[in-house]
């Protein structure tokens, strides 16, 4: 395939997914289209504006004309989705636009695959669709699916549409799940680069409930490597689950943090947990690692220490991000907990 639509490309995934691609793959032409919404950045792509392979486009998957277009007049190959509404937080204060974006925006993209006769459609959607473990057990690609958020429960309905077009259409499909992401260019909504932003200010890091809730952790550079190999080889109509084998509570990665950033563990502050909060996650990704011998290249200290290099190297990215809406958004969230 030659021709590559990657949707939500200057998202957090999408911008290191996008990166990688253009610099593995010179023959594909990658066709990027994002709406820039708050977390969309198109600074994160300032190294591929003059890279004649990267095609960026300004553009919205609600909008079933326009996608229309954009897949038939590029004659589009490939199609990655990586455009969705996905802070838990968010979805519970306005359930609305995660609906619109997540299930009616994913439907347009398969309409219009399977219109225009798109070879490979990868749906890229997360381990929550599988609700919350107790102590043990990990999700496989047969656990039941139990989403327990609006944005969980809108990513489970896109993977419904996604395996409904391959059962009745015939479209060629796959679907990953992954286990929560962390690394450059990350949108600070996420704990990851909020807890650093806070620490690098001296702020209070705000942590839900007890912070006992568990986490398996992967590195962004690791899962665009195994969606790319899932995208190429990946049995179609089947899932693939990919894990970083690093289960963490919330606190041992705020401490780790910490740790990183020289900072007292005195900056934590305990918060009201946010409503129906999963207690653990856990990702057996066993499958793609016997199917294609992927296996996570960085293990979870050299992950963290490479992420906080990342933001303390891109300062000036982490203060653009964090002005403006950010700020309102943030006490929205945290102040009154």
């Amino acid at each position: 395939m030659k021709k590559i639509l990657v949707t939500g490309g200057a998202g957090f995934i999408g911008v290191n997914f996008v990166k990688m691609l253009l610099k593995q793959e010179p023959d594909i032409d990658v066709f990027n289209l994002d709406a820039l919404t708050y977390a969309g950045n198109l600074g994160s792509l300032h190294d591929c504006k003059d890279n004649p392979k990267h095609h960026f486009i300004h553009g919205d998957i609600q909008n079933d004309e326009f996608v229309a277009k954009v897949i038939h007049e590029n004659q589009i190959d490939g199609i990655i989705n990586f455009a969705a509404e996905s802070h838990v937080d968010r979805s519970i204060h306005d359930p609305d636009i995660f609906i619109k974006t997540n299930v009616m925006g994913t439907l347009n993209l398969l309409r219009n695959a399977h219109k225009f006769g798109v070879k490979r459609y990868l749906q890229v959607s997360t381990d929550e669709v599988y609700g919350s473990l107790g102590s043990e057990g990990m999700f496989t690609e047969i656990t039941n699916i139990k989403p327990n958020s609006p944005y969980s429960a809108s990513k489970a309905s896109a993977d419904h549409l996604v395996h409904a077009y391959h059962h009745t259409f015939g479209l060629n499909t796959v679907i990953t799940r992954c286990s929560n992401n962390y690394g450059p260019y990350q949108f600070p909504e996420k704990m990851i680069p909020l807890c650093i932003n806070n620490m690098l200010n001296d702020k209070p890091i705000p942590v839900y409930g007890d912070g006992m809730q568990v986490r398996d952790w992967l590195y962004v550079h690791d899962h665009c490597s195994a969606i790319w190999e899932v995208f190429k080889s990946g049995n179609t109509g089947e899932v693939y689950n990919i894990g970083g084998c690093n289960e963490k509570t919330n606190l041992e990665l705020i401490r780790t943090l910490l740790k990183f950033l020289d900072k007292p563990e005195s900056l934590i502050t305990f918060v009201k947990d946010r409503p129906g909060h999963d207690r653990r996650y856990a990702i057996d990704a066993g499958k793609i690692m016997k199917s294609f011998g992927w296996k996570p290249s960085v293990t979870f200290d050299q992950g963290m220490e490479q992420t906080v290099k990342w933001y303390l190297d891109n300062r000036e990215w982490l203060d653009n991000v964090t002005s403006g809406n950010y700020q309102n958004y943030y006490k929205e969230m945290y102040a009154d907990r």
